[in-house]
């Protein structure tokens, strides 16, 4: 038992000594802080995105309701004449009001839909932005570790590579600055 308390003692003893632990312990705990504060807004925006999609379902589904309650309008115009209703009736004024009322509303419905589905497409492409902040950063807090343990400056610098560039994804998406690698988010999904 007291070889192995001799053994941990002396290289936590020299770990303490060493300037790298210092930055290590500094870069750390700023990775990690930044990569909390993406956290909590990438969780935002997937919300975000979660209510952008069930309104562009919603809406298309509104526009495809208001297409069925047309079609008797789309057979009249295809054919050119009224399709009968019954032998000696023709729709009356208050059906055809309804059917101006439904074309009228379709382009609208249908603008509606496709501003969710953009408005969705936007808020993805900063959604993949704090998942590439998210893993850089994560390395990076694996690589700091490897190298308080090792005591290899190069690796220390390396980890620090990452976590700056992971900080500028994670930035350049808090300010909605696309900064997007579609060769990364290829690979990641």
């Amino acid at each position: 038992m007291a070889d192995i308390s001799e053994t941990i003692q002396q290289p936590l003893e020299e770990a303490s000594k060493s300037s790298i632990n210092a930055f290590v312990a500094l870069f750390v705990a700023i990775t990690a802080t930044f990569m909390a504060i993406c956290n909590v807004k990438d969780g935002n925006i997937v919300q975000a995105m979660d209510q952008a999609q069930a309104h562009s379902i919603d809406s298309w589904s509104y526009y495809q309701c208001q297409k069925h309650q047309t079609s008797y309008s789309g057979k009249r115009s295809r054919t050119g004449q009224t399709p009968k209703i019954s032998r000696h009736r023709r729709p009356d004024k208050k059906y055809e009001a309804q059917i101006a009322r439904y074309d009228s509303e379709k382009a609208a419905i249908k603008k509606q839909a496709e501003d969710y589905q953009k408005q969705y497409d936007d808020l993805n492409l900063f959604d993949d932005q704090f998942d590439m902040t998210e893993a850089l950063l994560t390395i990076s807090i694996a690589m700091f570790g490897i190298a308080s343990l090792t005591q290899r400056k190069w690796l220390l610098w390396f980890a620090s590579g990452m976590s700056l560039l992971g900080i500028i994804f994670g930035i350049t998406a808090f300010f909605k600055v696309s900064l997007h690698s579609d060769f990364v988010s290829g690979i990641l999904s």
